[in-house]
């Protein structure tokens, strides 16, 4: 048997320098789209409009259930098979992991709207916010562009970095591998318009469940981070303003680390925003912050992505030397 810890550091280390390699990915079909694709099958042979909410929510229920443990028998298989494999089956978990992270594929995308802003103004910011946020881009302003990107950097810290660490650390491949389809799922269908209310309820109940502890746990590595950047001052309010704020946000769970990383970056984030089917009315997180955001405050966050996640590598080395 591999040891977990050292294959997660192995893997963090390979993320960080090499994202998403295309080499692979022009050949294969990345895992994330394989499991978009079985959420899809699935919505579309269960999620029936003319049923009634209680048979949706059912079917929902029967959905994700089914979703898990196909992904969880053929994770238990792999997991089985690597460690016959010797040198090879190592190399085969460590990819694995590896391709489930997103450090630099999520930097790299939120740096991309800071350049955008840069060099091609309000469009350009507009353009690149597009491909990694659900609302709309042409309602953004500099501002809203800004906290949009912001606001993706800290939310999917937690859901693209420390989750998946987090459960495949306990539980090795199939915690990581279910946890990524648990994620894809509340992606897809977990969404509160008239189509998923009821059928994509249960899946964002167990994505909930999933990101809980990982949620605040990212909270406290960033603004661990936020301090290693600006000082003690800026680690207390992260602190302060996620402990005080994070139930402003309508995700019981995204706002830890968004609160964190608007108090550390001493930003105010949330607020009112439109999406292609809804309006969201929210309070902002940390209010006092800066309201006027800029690319420059773009690349402060990312600064602080980048010091939380060498933060979550250290833990993880600690942890592989203590157990």
């Amino acid at each position: 048997m591999f040891d977990p810890l050292v294959i997660l550091l192995i893997a963090f280390v390979l993320d960080w320098y090499w994202g998403e390699p295309d080499i692979f990915w022009k050949r294969l079909p990345h895992p994330i789209v394989l499991f978009g694709k079985a959420v899809s099958f699935a919505d579309k042979q269960l999620n029936k409009r003319n049923d009634s909410e209680r048979a949706q929510y059912k079917k929902g229920a029967i959905a994700i259930l089914l979703l898990i443990f196909v992904v969880l028998f053929v994770s238990f298989l792999i997991d089985g098979a690597v460690s016959y494999l010797g040198p090879f089956g190592l190399a085969l978990e460590v990819f694995i992991v590896f391709v489930l992270l997103a450090q630099k594929s999520l930097s790299d995308h939120v740096e991309l709207v800071s350049k955008g802003l840069k060099e091609d103004g309000l469009e350009g910011g507009r353009k690149a916010v597009g491909m990694i946020v659900g609302r709309v881009p042409s309602h953004l302003d500099k501002s809203g562009v800004s906290r949009a990107s912001i606001e993706s950097l800290a939310e999917n810290f937690c859901d693209g970095v420390v989750a998946p660490a987090f459960w495949y650390a306990i539980f090795g491949l199939p915690g990581i591998v279910v946890y990524k389809m648990i994620n894809t799922a509340d992606s897809m269908i977990a969404y509160r318009n008239e189509k998923y209310l009821w059928f994509g309820r249960v899946a964002a109940q167990v994505d909930d469940l999933a990101n809980w502890l990982p949620a605040r746990f990212s909270a406290m590595l960033i603004a661990i981070g936020a301090g290693m950047l600006s000082g003690m001052d800026a680690f207390k309010n992260a602190l302060i303003v996620a402990l005080r704020d994070s139930g402003l946000h309508r995700s019981p769970n995204a706002g830890w680390p968004e609160a964190a990383m608007a108090g550390g970056a001493d930003l105010a984030l949330g607020g009112p925003r439109i999406y292609p089917e809804e309006i969201v009315q929210q309070a902002y997180l940390n209010s006092s912050g800066k309201r006027k955001l800029g690319a420059r405050d773009i690349d402060k966050t990312i600064r602080i992505f980048a010091l939380a996640c060498f933060v979550l590598w250290f833990v993880t080395g600690a942890l592989a030397v203590l157990f």
